[in-house]
């Protein structure tokens, strides 16, 4: 299966079957996120190096705003879309085969996890596979360690909480917080 038949079927947000031609383009893939990966994390970089390895791990241009922190870590790479001046924080998580956007002027903390699978609820089908998109708007801030899940919008502007899990959509220019995420306050502009 080729890449973009592969980034097609996720986003079309189809079950993926354990075993199926998806699955394996899937591990395919994840291998070769591994071994770019440990090429980010396993030794310094420079901030273009970082960079330069980043826009291979996606597979697409990264902007000369774009800074991380190592370690960072995916599984996939290939689905992640990234603004300018975004701002990654060690030890982020990223499970983008669902699809992942992330707008201009985002700030994402320390440890954050950012996940776009759920596994199937029946148990016969627990290794089945369902993608869900997230999409962060723009100048958003995630606080450390907090978790985005899979099919969640969070609004321009909006914060995330440190430790906060984020199961639902988060309306733009709202602080939210918690297990689960709730509306703390609006933020004025």
């Amino acid at each position: 299966m080729e890449l973009q038949e592969f980034l097609n079927y996720m986003n079309s947000g189809q079950k993926v079957v354990a075993g199926s031609e998806e699955h394996l383009c899937m591990t395919r893939l994840s291998q070769e996120a591994l071994r770019l990966t440990a090429e980010l994390n396993g030794n310094y970089h420079t901030p273009e190096e970082i960079r330069e390895i980043f826009a291979e791990l996606i597979g697409k241009e990264v902007d000369e705003t774009f800074h991380m922190f190592p370690p960072f870590y995916t599984d996939c790479g290939k689905n992640l879309r990234i603004g300018k001046h975004v701002f990654f924080n060690g030890g982020c998580k990223v499970q983008d085969q669902g699809g992942i956007t992330i707008g201009d002027g985002c700030l994402i903390g320390h440890n954050v996890v950012l996940a776009t699978l759920n596994h199937n609820m029946d148990p016969a089908h627990r290794a089945d596979m369902i993608p869900a998109p997230v999409h962060i708007g723009k100048c958003v801030w995630i606080g450390a360690n907090a978790t985005i899940l899979p099919g969640v919008t969070i609004g321009d502007g909006a914060v995330v909480a440190a430790g906060a899990v984020v199961a639902g959509d988060v309306p733009m220019n709202t602080v939210v917080g918690g297990v689960p995420a709730k509306v703390i306050k609006m933020i004025e502009t």
